[in-house]
């Protein structure tokens, strides 16, 4: 069992008016929380273990900068041709006795990513995936599905495809702070980039996106490098902690030890609900996190 630590991460700007009005009101009843996938891509490089990041316009639950992901659509339960661990597998993996929202967490995951990136983990059989993803006639699918014009599955259907749920790992569950205003209960998954495909931003939606070395995040993560790199209002002079929700700078924090792909995806997790709880600490408002320490350097306060 790894060992657990108390972790502290900066409060963001934009929850600190929330979390100011939890506790001058005294609000004890959290909103509720929508259930979301988020998909850490994955791909070995000659610099080693990169993932894909990319920006998040407005205020949103999973980070300024975050791993392609976001709510469970009510098409994300419909008929789908499916291949790999059963939902029933799937929610002996996530630790849940609920196999229809198990279910739709692997649907929701692999059409947000596939939204988001054009990354897609579908095939006709389990020995195949589609190629080429990054077409302009697959720009046009990515697009219909993202403005809900066609559903996902129906887009599936039409091409004669299924997903295949066995390129995906489970990862953990986040859940946002109770004072947050828009609150996401995030199951994230880890995948790599199948044979012939490449993640593209979706087009004039997408602001920025790219291949990371954590281990090069990790070490600029005092500095304002990748805030300023993506320029925009609400990253310019922002350091790494300001950018990512706890639960994706912990994940990075991983990646950046890890020996490769095989090595990150291999490590063994156990099914936990992790939440950051509002806290002061010398005067100031931060998150606290209960989280297992990481191999190398294991700092307690994170900025």
């Amino acid at each position: 069992m790894p060992q657990l630590a108390r972790r502290l991460f900066v409060l963001p700007d934009e929850l600190v008016g929330s979390a100011q009005s939890w506790l001058e009101h005294g609000e004890l009843t959290a909103r509720a929380a929508r259930f979301a996938s988020s998909v850490v891509l994955l791909r070995d490089s000659p610099n080693g273990l990169e993932t894909w990041l990319a920006y998040r316009p407005g205020s949103s639950p999973l980070g300024v900068l975050a791993f392609p992901g976001g709510s469970l659509d009510p098409s994300d339960d419909d008929s789908v041709g499916w291949l790999g661990p059963s939902p029933q597998q799937w929610a002996e993996l996530m630790g849940t006795d609920d196999v229809g929202l198990a279910r739709r967490h692997v649907v929701g995951a692999i059409r947000e990513l596939f939204e988001e990136t054009g990354v897609l983990l579908a095939g006709t059989d389990l020995s195949t995936t589609v190629e080429s993803t990054f077409t302009p006639d697959w720009m046009r699918a990515r697009t219909a599905v993202a403005e809900q014009e066609k559903s996902f599955t129906e887009l599936l259907a039409k091409r004669g495809l299924s997903v295949r749920t066995d390129l995906l790992k489970p990862l953990v569950n986040w859940l946002s702070p109770d004072f947050a205003h828009r609150r996401f209960n995030t199951r994230y998954f880890a995948a790599t980039v199948p044979l012939n495909q490449q993640p593209t931003l979706l087009e004039d939606k997408g602001v920025w996106g790219r291949w990371v070395s954590p281990a090069a995040v990790m070490a600029t993560r005092d500095t304002t490098t990748l805030g300023d790199e993506v320029d925009q209002p609400n990253t310019v002079g922002r350091e790494l902690g300001e950018l990512l929700v706890p639960g994706s700078e912990i994940m990075l924090e991983k990646m950046a030890n890890a020996n490769g792909c095989i090595a990150y995806l291999s490590y063994k997790r156990k099914a936990h609900v992790y939440q950051p709880r509002l806290v002061e600490e010398d005067g100031n408002l931060m998150l606290e996190v209960e989280a297992a320490k990481t191999v190398a350097g294991d700092p307690q306060r994170e900025r």
